[in-house]
C-alpha cells in the first residue's frame, strides 16, 4: 500500500480542496426574454420559468 513520504502541510491541502471553486457560474439565454440566467432557476427580468411566469417580474 502506498504511503506519504512528507507531510502535506494545510495550505497546499486546502489549495487542492477549493480548485472546484475556480470556474465561473454557467449562464443560459431565457427562452422568454434572452436575459442571462444560472440554468434551473427562475429569470429576474422576466420571472418565467420553463416557459411559464412564476413569480412577478423585477420592476426597475
Amino acid at each position: 500500500m502506498a504511503v506519504p513520504k512528507k507531510k502535506m502541510s494545510r495550505s497546499r491541502t486546502r489549495r487542492r480542496k477549493a480548485q472546484w471553486k475556480v470556474a465561473a457560474p454557467r449562464l443560459v439565454p431565457c427562452q422568454q426574454c434572452g436575459a442571462m440566467h444560472t440554468p434551473h432557476r427562475v429569470c429576474k427580468q422576466c420571472g418565467s420559468y420553463n416557459g411559464r411566469e412564476v413569480i412577478e417580474p423585477a420592476s426597475n
